[in-house]
């Protein structure tokens, strides 16, 4: 897991180089770490819980996601409690922050792109948790609370992100490579 992150982030960080001319320093680096927070969040929720994937006996499968809203998290439904609810929250964070001053290198077009880049990472959660309850080998399971946790990171990013576009402006001309 640990060495696919890196390797991503190191693919990401060339990328974001290659970008610098065309794009502008900030604008290329978020667009960059962008792209590597949406391949570690796939990394962090595909990879196996336990090592090396299992057998889970068709009778043990789960054949809808969970519905109870609150799910698995011991704490039960409450603004982000406990421990897993707060990761699935703040793993998707710095997407929405990335995504915000991404966009931002276009002005204009930044009130469109914000909330379909929303509307995308949201789906990306869809698609993750489907994912988990289709291939049960991983381990993993699919839950609407997970979904709900990674929008509200994602929304709460997207917050974060208005005021890190004012402060690093990536509008601005482009710098020297």
């Amino acid at each position: 897991m640990l060495a696919g992150v890196v390797l991503s982030g190191l693919v990401c960080l060339l990328l974001a180089a290659a970008l610098r001319r065309r794009l502008g320093l900030v604008a290329a680096y978020a667009v960059g770490g962008l792209l590597w927070t949406v391949v570690v969040i796939g990394i962090l929720t595909l990879i196996p819980a336990n090592g090396a994937p299992g057998i889970v006996p068709a009778e043990g499968r789960l054949e809808t996601c969970s519905w109870d809203i609150g799910g698995p998290a011991p704490d039960g439904f409450w603004i982000f409690s406990g421990g897993q609810r707060l990761l699935n929250l703040a793993v998707f964070v710095p997407a929405g922050a990335l995504l915000v001053v991404a966009a931002a290198r276009w002005r204009a077009a930044t009130i469109v792109t914000v909330p379909v880049g929303l509307l995308a990472l949201a789906a990306y959660s869809v698609g993750i948790e489907w994912t988990q309850l289709e291939l049960a080998r991983i381990d993993r399971a699919c839950d609407v609370t997970d979904i709900i946790d990674n929008v509200s990171g994602a929304g709460l990013g997207v917050l974060v992100g208005i005021p890190l576009a004012m402060i690093f402006r990536p509008w601005r001309s482009r710098y020297p490579a």
